[in-house]
């Protein structure tokens, strides 16, 4: 069986929360849950690692302007992750050529970094700050969810994960002129406080 949908799913997963995935993955293949888990996933210490580094991301992740922030810094992280679990999965399976997985995992993991980093900018713009908390662990669950569904019956992850990431991509494309309006916003903001900060600087 095509290792295909595995990778996409992996790589739509990868753009939200990189993190979770390669532990997921891991937990998976060390409890002998799935062959399909390459041995480089499994090791102990890229266990540890990628606990580490989610509970991390579970705690940026949910605090209003870290988020945007934590989401700027993984700008290449995530979808490097996606392209490197795609090709371990592809060289795992031997149905896909490493560099095809690698292509694929990656490029999905940036359109779906993007939807999340957009988002994001867009729900920071509103005052109450426990959009972003209900917005992180929702994501958590659906990655968390998605990717154990797709270790069963990858096809139909994948036509979820798929249409997610298409839903997630319209819904950015109407946020963006809320986004801009809250940057003219915070721009004109600072340049404001700028001014009164010369204005009230007393004479040399």
């Amino acid at each position: 069986m095509s290792v295909l949908p595995l990778v996409f799913t992996s790589g739509w997963a990868s753009g939200i929360n990189a993190y979770a995935v390669v532990l997921l993955l891991g937990v998976f293949g060390a409890t002998g849950l799935s062959d399909d888990v390459p041995e480089s996933l499994q090791r102990p210490e890229i266990l540890i690692t990628a606990g580490v580094l989610f509970l991390c991301e579970a705690v940026a992740d949910k605090i209003p302007y870290v988020d945007s922030v934590w989401d700027s810094v993984h700008t290449v992280i995530r979808p490097a992750a996606g392209a490197w679990v795609g090709a371990l999965l592809a060289g795992q399976s031997g149905s896909l050529s490493d560099l095809a997985a690698g292509a694929i995992g990656g490029s999905t993991a940036l359109a779906s970094h993007t939807v999340k980093a957009g988002t994001r900018m867009a729900i920071n713009t509103s005052p109450e700050p426990f959009s972003n908390f209900v917005m992180s662990t929702a994501e958590d669950l659906g990655v968390a969810g998605i990717l154990t569904f797709a270790m069963f019956h990858p096809e139909a992850a994948a036509i979820i994960a798929g249409v997610l990431l298409l839903a997630g991509l319209l819904a950015l494309f109407f946020l963006i002129s809320r986004i801009r309006r809250f940057l003219r916003r915070r721009a004109q903001r600072r340049e404001e406080k700028r001014l009164a900060a010369r204005v009230g600087r007393p004479p040399d």
